[in-house]
């Protein structure tokens, strides 16, 4: 799938963000095995249980049995580029640490791999002894 669908997507999923509380909205929709999966930011009052988007597409990815992203894209109601947080970079390590990342403006597009993001991430292979 080509950059512009999958930005194309992760706006739509941006319009069901419940985001109260920062009023600051992020859409994210990925490509796994040939099927898109899109999620949005879901914040709550006890800030530490708020979701990302980018965690919320991966989770549902997951929970559908696919664990090899290839590729998300990740928007917001800035209109800046909105990387991912340092936890979405681990998650992102976990199930596509050779996936691209596609950050969108609306108006202009940068591309990364996870390890452009995240150059030491931890992993599996990590906890080998």
């Amino acid at each position: 799938m080509d950059n512009r669908k999958l930005i194309d997507k992760a706006l739509e999923a941006m319009n069901y963000a419940y985001a109260p509380y920062s009023k600051f909205k992020v859409g994210a929709a990925l490509i796994t095995d040939g099927v898109v999966y899109t999620g949005c930011n879901i914040e709550n009052s006890s800030f530490g249980a708020t979701i990302c988007a980018e965690r919320c597409a991966i989770s549902k990815a997951v929970s559908e049995g696919h664990k090899n992203i290839q590729k998300i894209a990740i928007v917001s109601s800035s209109g800046n580029f909105t990387p991912p947080c340092g936890i979405c970079r681990q998650v992102m390590e976990e199930f596509m640490a050779d996936g691209t990342v596609v950050l969108s403006t609306g108006k202009e597009i940068k591309e990364y791999t996870v390890r452009e993001l995240l150059p030491a991430g931890f992993s599996a292979e990590d906890m080998k002894g």
